[in-house]
Parts: structure tokens; sequence; C-alpha cells
């Protein structure tokens, strides 16, 4: 028994199904998921997430501020950049919760808010991310999870603008603001309700 183990094991190992190669203590991804104040307020949540910021990714021009990406002439997405330790959460369960937490089968919108700047997005940052993404999308696609089919963009991560100031840490610090009320909310609230055993201790609200 204990020899049939051990040639399993080895097996895997062969395969590739079971690497023993060291895990890193910090991976970087970079999600678009609409307006990029939902999109961090989830993220930093979760335990086992270090940062996240928002910004912008995918343009066509260097240092965009808000004011041009909001006109959808840049081709830049709202963004967050999250850095996240994979011995605490793995990026099968960051993909898990960012399908789970907005509408990934409307092209260029997300509620009221549309244009190519809200589109569904993922960045990857390196090809296993690229793989478990399109992996994971097609076995969504196939199960029939959403009536319609999945349409986020899977595209190589190139660059990453930081926003303005003000739209870090919105959400926190704008509870009060008719769209976070309305909008984010609501999003925090089926966070808790769905994801409640990945959250940070730390965090009530």
């Amino acid at each position: 028994m204990r020899k049939w183990t051990i040639l399993l094991f080895n097996s895997l190992i062969t395969m590739g199904i079971y690497a023993q190669e060291p895990m890193k203590s910090k991976e970087t991804v970079t999600f678009g998921s609409g307006c990029f104040w939902c999109t961090e307020a989830i993220f930093e949540r979760l335990d086992g997430v270090e940062s996240a910021i928002s910004g912008y990714s995918g343009g066509n021009i260097k240092n965009p501020a808000y004011s041009e990406v909001v006109t959808g002439r840049t081709g830049h997405a709202e963004v967050v950049q999250v850095v996240f330790n994979p011995e605490v959460i793995s990026f099968s369960e960051l993909l898990e919760v960012f399908w789970k937490t907005h509408d990934p089968t409307t092209l260029n919108r997300q509620g009221a808010d549309v244009g190519t700047q809200y589109r569904s997005v993922i960045f990857y940052h390196t090809e296993k991310q690229k793989e478990l993404a399109e992996h994971y999308k097609d076995k969504l696609n196939r199960s029939g999870a959403f009536r319609d089919p999945v349409v986020t963009e899977i595209t190589p991560f190139e660059d990453f603008y930081t926003a303005e100031n003000y739209h870090q840490e919105y959400y926190d610090l704008n509870k009060s603001q008719p769209y976070c009320q309305y909008v984010i909310t609501p999003k925090i609230e089926k966070l808790k309700a769905v994801f409640g055993d990945k959250l940070k201790r730390d965090i009530s609200n």
C-alpha cells in the first residue's frame, strides 16, 4: 500500500498536478467589475488581501485623469489592483468573489454605469492566472450558471495608473452618499452573506 501511494504521488508530480513549487507570499491581479468604488470596497474586505488600489488599465494614453477615462474614449477600464497572499486566499477564491459580486454577462455595463470603462475584465499578471481565469469562465458558461454568456475580458496586464486620491477608500469615507447607499452597500451585504468566512476579522461593515 505504501509503495502504491509513493508511485501515485510521483505520478502526480510528473503530470504537474501536485507540483512542489514554493508558493509566493504575494501576488498581484487587476480586476475590473464596473465602478472601482464598488470593486475596491469588496476586495479590500477579504482576508489575505493586503491592498486594493483603484486605478485605470487597458487604455491607449499614459497617465489618464478620471475626467478623461469617464468619457470612454481612452480605452481604460476602471480597475482595482489587488495584492494578495496566496497562502491565505487563493487566486481561484478571488475569481469566485469577482464573478459573484458583479454581472459578468453585460458588455460594457454594470447597472446604470454604461461605457467601456465599466467593462468586466481580468488583467492577468501570470500565465497561471490566465489559465485559471479562462478555465473558470468556460466552466461558468458550460454550466449555465448565468442566463446569458459571461463576457468578461481576459487580457494580459500592461499598465496600471493609480486613480486620484479622492477615489481611494471612497466607500468607507462616503457611506452616506446616495451611490454608496443604493449601489455599493447591497454588494457589501451580499459579500458578507456569501463570503462571510473569507472576510477580515477587523471589518465590521
